[in-house]
């Protein structure tokens, strides 16, 4: 394959073969062959969980339904996601970074262009909590961005709340254990789109990895999310439901829980015909304040295991390491 084909740094942000709308998957989208998707994935069994019913004590948390959310917040969200990514590169340009601590970016892969093997997809990220903070510093085009997302993201940290108080309620340490430090937490939204691959059996959206938070929310308007089914060994789609949100459970969680809960690793795979746009809020503590195991899970015959860390310490560490290699945050952290 020629060089302009097989190289990373020909494909960097604003230049990269999903932007461009290649029909062909270049050199370096390619996935060594025992890591390839299948395009007729095997579904999850994934738990459906009525907040409706929440307080009753279900402790499996995967697909929400019944969040409170309408049905007009999520259509517009995803809407205007869409159509920021329409806009032309000049104006996406404009929040282009590679720098993973910057509050407001535009990239592509999973590191824009640095990673070895490169990712099929487009991103904005921004901070999203405080609102106030933050919502003036996103983008201004399409005209209704900041409004239409600002809605989503203020609704969708209600569901977060509960959700975690159900967690730490199901840990025997109350509901309210984390209330105040994630309320006042962060919130980091992740705006993703996946352009129609030629190849799609090929090449990732995105390599296997959990996410440094709490907890995640996703919305999604068609399938492609992955989970790795642990006790299989097996890859399985995540189902959609119209107007469900999809909960991870994050490394912060695992931490808390002292491993009683897993952070969910999972991958997003691509399509030959449509674009798949999802919008992933990710709440965690402060940016710089350390998440530890807490002390009500730790005794003789449960010691600790896992060192304390922060969502800046994640943004170091993803600063110098390839995710796409296997690296893991989480289990640096392991003690």
């Amino acid at each position: 394959m020629d060089d302009d084909k097989s190289c990373s740094s020909s494909f960097s942000t604003g230049k990269s073969a999903q932007e461009r709308g290649l029909s062909y998957v270049p050199g370096c989208y390619v996935i060594p062959t025992s890591h390839r998707p299948s395009l007729t994935p095997d579904v999850a069994n994934v738990p459906i969980i009525d907040f409706g019913k929440l307080k009753q004590g279900s402790h499996e948390r995967a697909i929400i339904v019944n969040h409170g959310i309408c049905q007009s917040v999520l259509d517009e969200a995803l809407a205007s996601a869409s159509e920021f990514f329409k806009l032309p590169g000049s104006e996406k340009a404009k929040f282009m970074s590679n720098d993973v601590h910057k509050p407001v970016r535009y990239g592509t892969s999973f590191k824009d262009g640095t990673d070895k093997i490169q990712f099929w997809r487009v991103f904005l990220k921004h901070y999203a909590h405080p609102l106030a903070d933050w919502i003036n510093t996103w983008p201004n085009n399409p005209s209704n961005y900041r409004e239409t997302m600002g809605k989503y993201c203020k609704e969708v940290k209600k569901p977060s709340l509960e959700t975690t108080e159900a967690i730490t309620e199901s840990l025997g340490i109350g509901p309210t254990y984390m209330s105040n430090k994630l309320e006042d937490g962060l919130q980091v939204i992740t705006v993703n789109c996946y352009p129609p691959c030629p190849n799609p059996e090929i090449a990732l959206g995105l390599p296997p990895h959990s996410d440094y938070s709490c907890l995640t929310i996703v919305l999604q308007s068609c399938p492609g999310l992955e989970i790795m089914h642990a006790e299989e060994g097996a890859w399985k789609q995540v189902p959609q439901l119209h107007g469900a949100l999809q909960v991870h459970v994050g490394d912060h969680f695992e931490v808390l829980s002292n491993g009683l809960y897993k952070s969910v690793v999972h991958r997003t795979t691509l399509n030959r015909e449509r674009t798949r746009i999802s919008i992933a809020s990710l709440h965690s503590l402060g940016l710089d304040e350390k998440m530890g195991t807490a002390k009500e899970l730790v005794d003789e015959e449960h010691p600790g295991r896992y060192k304390e860390s922060s969502f800046k310490d994640f943004l170091n560490f993803l600063s110098t390491n390839d995710l796409a290699e296997g690296k893991s945050f989480i289990n640096t952290l392991k003690i």
